[in-house]
């Protein structure tokens, strides 16, 4: 083979691996690839990377080739008879799922080892969505223990790293899915949101990520489930590596109601308010991500949108009122899963096997077990922080309005080294609290800072408004550039 056809095969790979899942299936449409060659040039880079990463924890590499070859078979029955735009809208693209939901023929232990002997004999309904879309999924990729912590770790399948620096956490829940996707070995995954879940994960990595509006999109199918009230803050969700597949992934995963997603084609940026925050709340954030927060907020005023200041004080309390909403919405008990009892007295006596190295189970897991228990023991407390927030949605949908959204910040900072996100442990709480609202949120990358590690933003928008936080991002892409894939990286200082 000559340099000049290597080169080709090279910038052929390159270009299946930096597309997004749109753009795939229309050049598996046009002829332009096979589903096979997709599917092999995802499956051979994640069989580079992921070795390092850790992401993806289970694959499934031959049953993923055989759907591509009978992908290929149904797209040259369709070009030869003319019938291409009848076709699944997905076909022939891979992607990959969160390990807690179903997914038919792997496991779903939930970074849980009570639960490592779990196998799936069906699929989630979003992932049943998915494929028969035409989707193909290599693999299901690593949480954090009982999908609750910010960092994806585990003791069933280990640690994960990041892409743009293994010795930073992924972020958590849906790490895995974050990681493998801005490496560049998935178009897109499926993923959660109840605390910051995919908006951190695709903040960490450098993707895109959207937590929709509640019941916009099923959550059943996934360990832990949607018991009690949790479905107003749990969103089931997509995170991919380019903007134009939101929209399309989550018309797709909503099925029956995706009327309810109003047309982000349909949004005029110079219609919009963008609101900042003046002065701004929760934890304190580092000044790479202000600026980028800065450079978010002035792109698209550029676009034409009117930027606005607004103050909401009750976010100072975000901790406080998400932790109390979501106590008080009759979830699952942490404890109860991981231990089999609701008893204050077990995750302290799980302590202390944790020092001794005896311990199934995380650190944060453990402390989470005990603090759920802190509601129940000052009910008068709970109720305060749920009329506190309940009080914060009003102001916040006031302020958005139909024609509003906020630009703030997914975290306090780029992507943390392993083990810091518990010193101290509640910056997550600027992605939580919007959960604890019900209203969607879009996490949208904002290039590298000086270490190469991805920036940040989230763009907020008032319940059912999700087209309008979309279109943001689209636009943000377009102007800032959106993900960087990690080979393309300029050399550090």
């Amino acid at each position: 083979m000559t340099a000049s056809s290597l080169a080709r095969d090279a910038n052929r790979i390159l270009r299946i691996l930096s597309s997004s899942a749109t753009a795939l299936a229309a050049a598996l449409r046009a002829g332009e690839f096979s589903a096979r060659e997709v599917v092999e040039a995802h499956i051979e880079h994640m069989e580079r990377v992921n070795p390092g990463l850790n992401a993806v924890v289970v694959t499934r590499f031959r049953e993923a080739r055989a759907e591509a070859d009978r992908a290929d078979v149904q797209l040259a029955a369709a070009r030869a008879a003319g019938s291409i735009d009848s076709l699944p809208p997905l076909l022939g693209v891979p992607c990959t799922i969160k390990e807690n939901f179903e997914l038919e023929g792997t496991p779903q232990a939930s970074g849980l080892v009570s639960r490592q002997h779990i196998i799936n004999d069906s699929d989630a309904i979003t992932v049943a969505r998915l494929r028969a879309a035409g989707a193909i999924p290599l693999g299901v990729s690593n949480t954090s223990e009982l999908c609750m912590w910010m960092e994806s770790y585990n003791e069933v399948y280990g640690r994960s790293n990041n892409p743009y620096d293994p010795a930073r956490i992924v972020g958590g829940s849906s790490g895995g899915e974050g990681a493998i996707i801005g490496a560049g070995a998935s178009p897109f995954g499926l993923g959660a949101d109840v605390g910051g879940s995919i908006r951190m994960p695709a903040f960490f990595n450098g993707v895109f990520g959207h937590k929709c509006s509640p019941r916009l999109v099923p959550n059943e199918g996934q360990y832990p489930g949607p018991q009690g009230g949790i479905d107003d803050f749990l969103s089931t969700g997509p995170l991919c590596r380019r903007a134009e597949d939101l929209e399309p992934l989550l018309r797709i995963m909503a099925g029956p109601a995706a009327g309810r997603l109003k047309d982000v084609a349909s949004v005029d940026i110079k219609g919009l308010r963008v609101l900042v925050l003046a002065p701004d709340r929760g934890p304190r954030a580092r000044r790479d991500m202000r600026e980028a927060q800065a450079r978010a907020v002035q792109a698209l005023q550029e676009a034409g949108a009117r930027v606005e200041s607004i103050d909401l004080p009750l976010l100072d309390k975000g901790f406080d009122i998400w932790s109390s909403m979501l106590a008080t919405a009759e979830g699952p008990s942490f404890a109860e899963m991981m231990f089999g009892s609701r008893s204050v007295w077990r995750p302290l006596r799980e302590f202390g096997r944790l020092l001794t190295g005896r311990s199934p189970h995380t650190l944060p897991l453990v402390i989470l077990a005990a603090l759920e228990k802190v509601p129940e023991l000052a009910p008068g407390r709970a109720r305060k922080f749920v009329a506190l927030g309940v009080t914060l949605k009003q102001q916040i949908e006031e302020a958005l309005g139909d024609d509003g959204v906020l630009v703030t910040l997914p975290y306090t900072e780029v992507a943390p080294k392993h083990g810091k996100p518990l010193f101290p442990p509640f910056n997550w709480v600027r992605c939580a609290i919007f959960n604890a609202m019900s209203v969607p949120s879009t996490s949208v990358p904002m290039g590298l800072n000086a270490e190469g590690l991805p920036l940040g933003v989230q763009i907020v928008a008032a319940q059912d408004n999700d087209h309008l936080s979309l279109a943001c991002a689209l636009e943000l892409e377009r102007r800032i550039g959106g993900w960087v894939p990690p080979w393309t990286r300029p050399a550090l200082r």
